[in-house]
């Protein structure tokens, strides 16, 4: 009897909170994603962990890994392409890469739905020029990133600092790409 009351109390306390990831999953709508809210999260330096470590397979059939941009700050946008605001925001990343481009900064996508001629169409679409690793198969990208900030929406981009350690994340579409910015300056900066 006294573990169906503690059970009883502990989903009535569950109903009360506002889970709003939850309640996009649960509501129905079928539009294919959960949007994040564009909140965004910092890491002080001397909080940040251990530096993320992935690889994969890019569009282009490339094998690439976060130890290709070592003493660079990593910027990482999780997508795919059916995604509404991974399409809008699409254009201000590309500026963005093309902005930082052999200044301290590079880019790169983790697709996680869509197949590799998917992906490229995306790309000539948007006038994307970064690689992206397909991670659709076994999502080993995004779970390299699930101890420390994990991607629970789709687009999340996630800013590495030199080191290869997460500083920022982005969770939701890019609502105006000089917060994006001043994440990257900050990292280049430290």
């Amino acid at each position: 009897m006294r573990v169906v009351a503690v059970l009883a109390a502990t989903l009535l306390l569950a109903g009360c909170s506002s889970d709003p990831l939850a309640e996009q999953y649960t509501e129905g709508s079928n539009k294919g994603y959960i949007a994040g809210d564009g909140s965004v999260t910092e890491i002080p330096a001397a909080e940040r962990g251990e530096a993320i470590s992935f690889s994969g397979t890019t569009e282009g059939g490339e094998e690439i890994s976060s130890a290709d941009f070592a003493g660079d700050v990593l910027v990482v946008n999780f997508w795919y392409a059916a995604c509404a605001p991974c399409r809008a925001e699409a254009p201000d990343l590309q500026e963005l890469n093309a902005e930082f481009e052999g200044n301290g900064a590079q880019f790169i996508g983790v697709n996680v739905y869509d197949q590799p001629d998917t992906a490229l169409s995306f790309n000539d679409s948007y006038g994307i020029t970064y690689p992206s690793i397909m991670d659709v198969q076994d999502g080993a990208v995004k779970l390299a990133f699930t101890g420390t900030v994990p991607p629970k929406a789709v687009p999340t981009t996630i800013v590495l600092d030199k080191e290869g350690r997460v500083s920022a994340r982005i969770l939701g579409q890019l609502k105006d790409a000089s917060i994006l910015g001043t994440l990257i300056r900050d990292a280049i900066d430290e």
